[in-house]
């Protein structure tokens, strides 16, 4: 099977949040017939709970019918040498077929194969594709004897990614496999350039309380609106003077900590004084900062301005932390796993100038647990959650052959 087929099937799976096991087990069997040694595990709710990025209720994680699953290949003397997971995950966001202009899990494939459509195309089934592929091209090369090397290949296929990384959290806490890992590859869209920080976020749930009253009337209620837009003002006051204050020197972002209210529900009808206000908030966490303390200045804003409100002094809001959270991770450039990566790109012509994402990933996991995780894939996080998903697929290929060749000057590195 060549990588392009892989991709198009690979694509039609609606592998979304809880329905993960079809392309799983259609991924495992693949990695069967390559020759790969398999492995599969189910997360644990209840050590999930006790993760800073899940809620504290294992009731609220569903695990169930949710299988991660990978391939070892082993090179020369394995236990002599090093082991480099490359890591991808197959859930995908719902696609709101209305928004497409075509079916999202049937790959749109432009003239001459030079870009595939569809759900997951570049977020991240062709990146997880081809570190599939990378891994046979460099057992091709070794049982050819063209390269001399020890160690091992993993090829991980996580779910839950979009949730707070629940396959791969389960596999940072509790090692799936007979031996040490010492470093990891996510193969999330990254435009080809070596991500070394990625962004957290913490998640939270605002509400307030007013009066309801009749539209004829309107004068004898309280509206939370204006109450939301004043409390909406600060926050994105705050977020002005966090980009201002708050530095890195990968982030020459022009919002590198951006907050976004995503979700706004207000009042029961249309002609009364909306009463209640819920609001979601994305709010961003910078590399160096944790979740708490992010969390903790956005209290402390809405604090001020509850002071300077009577009615919202009398009728506090609540602002809790609601689905996953995601911490920042950062390793230092000269990781081997990222000198691997730079050399590579730089014998290839490619930029190798590592960079800072305002995203989250998996691989905060993996640094978390002590495993150096460098990001680099294909595609464009713009195309990620959006109609019409699309890749190139020159990137796709060239993808292949860096993660191979950074694969080999990694386990051949002392």
């Amino acid at each position: 099977m060549q990588l392009r087929d892989f991709v198009d099937t690979f694509l039609r799976f609606e592998s979304v949040a809880r329905a993960e096991a079809p392309a799983q087990m259609w991924f495992k069997n693949r990695l069967h017939d390559f020759g790969f040694e398999t492995y599969e595990w189910n997360a644990d709710p209840r050590r999930l709970a006790d993760h800073p990025s899940f809620p504290d209720d294992p009731d609220d994680i569903d695990t169930v019918n949710r299988p991660s699953v990978a391939g070892v290949l082993e090179f020369g003397d394995p236990d002599a040498g090093k082991t480099i997971v490359l890591n991808g995950h197959v859930d995908v966001v719902p696609a709101d077929a209305e928004l497409w202009s075509h079916e999202p899990y049937l790959p749109r494939w432009s003239d001459n194969d030079e870009t595939v459509s569809a759900r997951g195309a570049a977020d991240m089934k062709s990146g997880l594709s081809a570190c599939v592929f990378a891994a046979l091209d460099l057992k091709e090369a070794a049982d050819s004897g063209d390269i001399d090397i020890d160690g091992r290949v993993v090829v991980e296929s996580v779910v839950g990614e979009e949730e707070g990384g629940i396959g791969a959290a389960a596999a940072a806490l509790d090692n799936p496999y007979p031996f040490e890992r010492d470093a990891a590859l996510v193969a999330e869209p990254t435009r080809l350039k070596p991500v070394v920080a990625t962004e957290g976020s913490v998640m939270k749930r605002l509400h307030l309380t007013g009066r309801t009253a009749h539209a004829a009337s309107r004068w004898r209620g309280v509206d939370v609106l204006p109450k939301f837009e004043t409390i909406r003002e600060a926050f994105f006051e705050l977020e002005a003077e966090r980009t201002e204050h708050v530095s890195h020197p990968l982030y020459d972002y022009p919002i590198p900590w951006p907050i976004c209210v995503g979700r706004v529900e207000a009042g029961s009808w249309a002609s009364s004084v909306a009463g209640t206000l819920t609001a979601e908030w994305r709010l961003g966490v910078a590399p160096g900062e944790s979740v708490a303390d992010v969390e903790r200045a956005f209290e402390e804003r809405l604090a001020t301005v509850v002071a300077d409100d009577e009615w919202l002094s009398e009728h506090p809001p609540t602002f809790e932390r609601f689905s996953v959270q995601f911490e920042s991770a950062e390793i230092a450039p000269d990781e081997p796993v990222v000198e691997a990566l730079r050399a590579t790109l730089r014998a290839d012509s490619l930029d190798d100038e590592p960079v800072g994402a305002t995203y989250g990933a998996d691989s905060r996991h993996y640094v978390d647990a002590g495993i150096p995780t460098v990001v680099f894939g294909p595609g464009n996080i713009d195309q990620a959650h959006f109609p019409d998903e699309t890749i190139e697929w020159d990137e796709v290929e060239t993808a292949r052959t860096v993660i191979r060749e950074t694969a080999q000057r990694y386990l051949q590195s002392k």
